[in-house]
Order: C-alpha cells, then sequence, then structure tokens
C-alpha cells in the first residue's frame, strides 16, 4: 500500500530500496537505514553444517511433496517435516547444480502422526527379500488404510536425487509371517531403495522413517566432502580450515 508523505511532498511505497538503502515512514517521518552489507557472511563450521542439512531437507522435501503425505504434527508439512529431516546425518555438496542434490538415507521422515509407529526391518522369508513389521496379522483394523512409500537413489545427468512414489497396499499382498504381516518380493533386495509403511486411519497417521541398504549417501558425509564443499562456497570465517563434529 501506498503512503503519502508530508515531510517530502511525495507518495511513497510503504518501503523502498534505492542504492543500499531502504527508505520506510515511522510516523510522520521517513527514515533511511542501509540495507546491504559488504561484510562477508559469518560461516563457522557449525554454521556451514546447519546450512547444507537445510539445504538437503529442502531437496528432499521438494520430491517428496509430489506424493501423497501426512505430517499432522506442526502447523504446516514442511514445518513438520523439517523438524524431523535435521535429524538426518549431515551431507555435503559443492556449490552450483549439486545444490539441487538429495540422497537416499535410512531415516528420512514419510510421515508423523498419532498413530502407534509400525517397527519394521529389512530380511528375508524363506530366503526371499522381505520387509518384515510387527504388524499382527489379525489386526487390521475396519477402515484402516497402509500406504507403502518408495524411496529410490536417481541419477540424473550425474546429479543424486531421490525420488518417492506412494500406493496403497491391499490384504493379500502381505503374507503371515509368525504372526506378524510382511511384504515378501524381491525389489527388497534393491540396494537403491528403500521403504516404509504407514497406517492411516481417517486424518491420523503413524509416524514413519525410510529403511534402506543404500551407503551413496556416506561418501557425502566425510571430512573431505565437507571441506570441498566449504571450499566452494568462499571458505570458513574461522581461520583454521576444520570440519565440526561428524
Amino acid at each position: 500500500m501506498k503512503k503519502k508523505s508530508t515531510d517530502l511532498g511525495l507518495i511513497i511505497p510503504s518501503k523502498i530500496r534505492i542504492a543500499g538503502m531502504t527508505f520506510y515512514k515511522r510516523g510522520n517521518q521517513v527514515v533511511g537505514r542501509v540495507s546491504e552489507s559488504n561484510e562477508k557472511r559469518s560461516n563457522t563450521p557449525s554454521q556451514f553444517k546447519q546450512r547444507q542439512k537445510m539445504r538437503h531437507t529442502m531437496a528432499l522435501w521438494k520430491m517428496l511433496r509430489f506424493c501423497d503425505t501426512m505430517f499432522t504434527q506442526r502447523q504446516t508439512a514442511y514445518q513438520n517435516f523439517a523438524s524431523l529431516a535435521n535429524r538426518l546425518p549431515a551431507v555435503y555438496v559443492t556449490k552450483g547444480l549439486m545444490n539441487q542434490a538429495s540422497f537416499l538415507m535410512p531415516g528420512i521422515p514419510v510421515s508423523d502422526g498419532t498413530l502407534s509407529t509400525i517397527r519394521q526391518q529389512l530380511g528375508t522369508v524363506d530366503g526371499h527379500p522381505a520387509l518384515l513389521t510387527d504388524l499382527k496379522a489379525g489386526e487390521w483394523y475396519r477402515g484402516e488404510k497402509l500406504w507403502l512409500y518408495t524411496a529410490e537413489q536417481c541419477i540424473e545427468s550425474n546429479l543424486p536425487r531421490v525420488r518417492f512414489a506412494v500406493r496403497e497396499m491391499s490384504r493379500n499382498e502381505l503374507a503371515d509371517v509368525d504372526g506378524n504381516l510382511a511384504l515378501v518380493d524381491e525389489v527388497f533386495s534393491d540396494e537403491m531403495k528403500g521403504w516404509a509403511l504407514v497406517r492411516i486411519m481417517d486424518n491420523r497417521c503413524s509416524p514413519q522413517a525410510v529403511i534402506t541398504r543404500c551407503a551413496m549417501y556416506q561418501q557425502f558425509a566425510t571430512d573431505e566432502a565437507f571441506q570441498a564443499a566449504a571450499k566452494s562456497y568462499g571458505g570458513l570465517t574461522e581461520s583454521s580450515f576444520l570440519s565440526p563434529g561428524m
């Protein structure tokens, strides 16, 4: 909204930036302040680590948001996802195209809610790869749904990216293994994929995260990766080029 300045006799926006100065109205006065600084932004090891974590969180969310997701414990789904994803290991990438990189790793959150968590692990059933759960074979409640999220580590034009997909499972797709439900399929041997089975009932869900054997992300979590990434961003503000505790 534009306001009239009685001091200058001009119609000016409520805030305007000119030549590195921001001018805004305070009462009947027009006040100016410096809006830009030539000082280098602080970039300590801990700050750089957190910025790289946030970069990766945003890159993951850009992929996951195309799926149906349920994050019900914060004001927005992204805030909920970001608070959980911040617990993931930091991965370090160089400035440029790699800013868009995302990596498949254990613990990527795909849902958060009030239903009880499904404990799950990768294993075998009669020699066949399987996703094992602690869901009891006789405890499929009326109105309950199970969504299977699949995450896949892809390389697209030399850029690592995680692609997500989700589908609803039918009861006959799950096997009874010693009284617990399991998914048995050769796909569960794929070391570039990960999975999470989520319980859904009305507007509630179970908090779940991806389990995977994928280890590609580990090469981007090393001290060498940290130092290469920091250098590409102009280095650290501390005199000693050290990595944070990782």
